[in-house]
């Protein structure tokens, strides 16, 4: 009696990251442009680089040509405002569903449910690479396991998302990233599960993956120094970016033993699902800047505010609802006057 591989349908190739990233170089520009953002984000951190780090970008990347219409109308003020703002563009290709829906452009490329998951992979890298190369930073979430090695290599920044906190095979994979990674607080606005996460990911593994080759592996990891918390709120607590969410969290990471550095997300539990919100959020951090705890913001936007069901209006999202671009410009422009 077969007892395997019952309920699987289908077997398909999933081609290797090293014949991705043969196709699709990354240049000697485009990684240095990484290298420097990566050690100035680190220094943001550490608190030698008096700058904010501000991750802002769509929701979900769904059309690569407005994606990269974005970076190209980012690239400017990326340039105008980097004596106050380390700019990262938000350049997300998975989504994870808290039940089901579009899984994100790797996933499903053609929005179709056809599934061309090396189709997606190529796009990801390519859509990396271009606004990479035009010297605009990248940062994505790290859903899968096995996607960062497609293209980690041009990310500056990562995130581990609010469902994925408690995992442990997400705080290995943290441990072993070679950019900061920020971890949110939990769906529900728990904020020591992000905590705990920290520590882990901060700490050295041992877990099974695949190598750039395709080849199964054990990887050993050295630890990550730049995991970091991200506040997002939370469906039971409500936004935490008032002064006393952030003393709090502040008290939880101390007691841990970790710099007390965070990220506010402005999306999310913070504008609960409101995406004009996120500019009253920001203008809070805003009034306490000096001496504050908080080194970094994450923005959702795209070219045309707000969100639609099928991808009709372009460079609108069809995930989160997101701030347009002249809102979003506004916005930026303010919060470098801040620092």
């Amino acid at each position: 009696m077969k007892t395997d591989d019952l309920r699987i349908v289908k077997t398909r190739p999933l081609l290797s990251p090293a014949i991705l990233a043969e196709e699709i170089p990354l240049t000697e520009a485009a990684s240095e442009n990484v290298y420097r953002a990566r050690r100035a984000i680190e220094a943001i951190l550490d608190g030698r680089d008096r700058r904010l780090l501000v991750v802002v970008g769509p929701c979900s990347v769904h059309d690569t040509k407005a994606a990269l219409e974005y970076a190209t109308r980012l690239k400017p003020i990326v340039d105008a405002l980097s004596s106050a703002l380390l700019i990262v563009m938000r350049v997300y290709f998975e989504k994870p569903r808290t039940v089901v829906g579009w899984k994100g452009l790797i996933n499903d490329p053609d929005l179709n449910e056809s599934y061309h998951i090396n189709k997606g992979l190529r796009l990801a890298r390519q859509l990396l690479a271009d606004i990479v190369e035009l010297g605009v930073c990248a940062g994505t979430e790290f859903l899968d396991t096995t996607f960062g090695q497609f293209y980690a290599d041009l990310i500056s920044w990562g995130a581990i998302g609010a469902r994925t906190a408690e995992s442990q095979v997400h705080r290995e994979l943290a441990s072993g990233l070679s950019m900061p990674v920020g971890i949110k607080n939990r769906t529900d606005g728990n904020v020591q599960v992000a905590v705990d996460a920290i520590l882990a990911a901060r700490s050295r593994h041992l877990f099974p993956s695949l190598t750039k080759e395709g080849a199964p592996a054990i990887l050993e990891t050295a630890g990550n120094p730049y995991a970091h918390l991200v506040l997002r709120g939370g469906s039971q607590t409500g936004p935490n970016f008032d002064d006393a969410s952030i003393e709090t969290a502040m008290r939880l990471l101390h007691a841990a033993g970790l710099p007390e550095v965070l990220m506010v997300d402005c999306s999310h539990g913070n504008s609960e699902r409101d995406a004009t919100r996120q500019i009253e959020v920001a203008n809070a951090i805003m009034q306490n800047l000096r001496g504050s705890a908080v080194r970094a913001l994450m923005l959702e936007s795209h070219l045309v505010g707000g969100r639609q069901d099928k991808p009709i209006t372009y460079g609108q999202s069809i995930t989160d609802a997101c701030l347009g671009f002249p809102e979003t410009k506004e916005l930026l422009l303010r919060l470098a006057d801040a620092v």
